[in-house]
């Protein structure tokens, strides 16, 4: 097995990245920039150039694994308006007909809670929940195997216990990055994980002591 991570050099991605480290398991970053993948991943990781926005580039990338876990993103203040339409759907769209082509076994797609709701404040830039949505059903429509992990608001640091339910069941919440990373991981390994959408939060005040198979609804 061995798994590709599409923007790794993000906050959420790197730590997806070191997560997959931590427990041994082949790993392989598609990056945009070179250099900045120097930059933040640890050394020795293997980087290959690729861009969700160029489809000539993917085929060749994801031949190289199995597993693929997309922790891409639009940033409104680089990418522009367009960017979530660019990066959020064209970009999904584009490594879903890579991954066809190259027999990935299973996606796991970062995706955002309240992505199904039009009327959020976050739609004003760029509708970029409903960009998200509309990636997220391209991945459900593939024949792809799955998981659409769809975080609460992004914390830096902290811990507590994941809090998982099914889709369009939180609204609010709060989880930080190193648990993103770490149930992605988790998605890959667990089949009962496997085409289904999970929303995710955590509590703070409650101990990390659970398995990913018992937090799962």
């Amino acid at each position: 097995m061995t798994i590709l991570v599409v923007g790794g050099t993000g906050r959420t991605g790197r730590r997806i990245v070191a997560e997959l480290q931590r427990r041994e398991m082949p790993v392989r970053v598609l990056v945009r920039d070179e250099a900045l993948a120097h930059q933040v991943l640890p050394p020795g990781v293997a980087v290959q150039v690729a861009d969700v926005t160029r489809p000539e580039t993917l085929a060749p990338a994801l031949a190289e694994g199995d597993r693929l876990v997309v922790a891409t993103g639009a940033n409104p203040a680089k990418d522009g308006l367009f960017g979530p339409l660019r990066i959020d759907f064209e970009g999904t769209r584009n490594l879903l007909a890579a991954a066809q082509t190259a027999r990935i076994q299973h996606m796991v797609l970062v995706s955002s809670l309240c992505v199904s709701r039009l009327l959020h404040p976050l739609n004003l830039f760029g509708l970029v929940l409903y960009w998200k949505r509309r990636g997220e059903r391209l991945l459900e429509a593939s024949g792809i195997p799955y998981t659409i992990v769809r975080p609460g608001g992004l914390k830096e640091e902290g811990g507590g216990r994941p809090i998982l339910q099914n889709a369009d069941t939180l609204f609010e919440g709060s989880i930080p990055r190193t648990l993103v990373a770490r149930l992605c991981v988790d998605a890959i390994l667990e089949p009962r994980a496997h085409n289904r959408i999970l929303e995710a939060i955590a509590d703070p005040n409650l101990p990390d002591d659970l398995p990913f198979a018992e937090l799962l609804p």
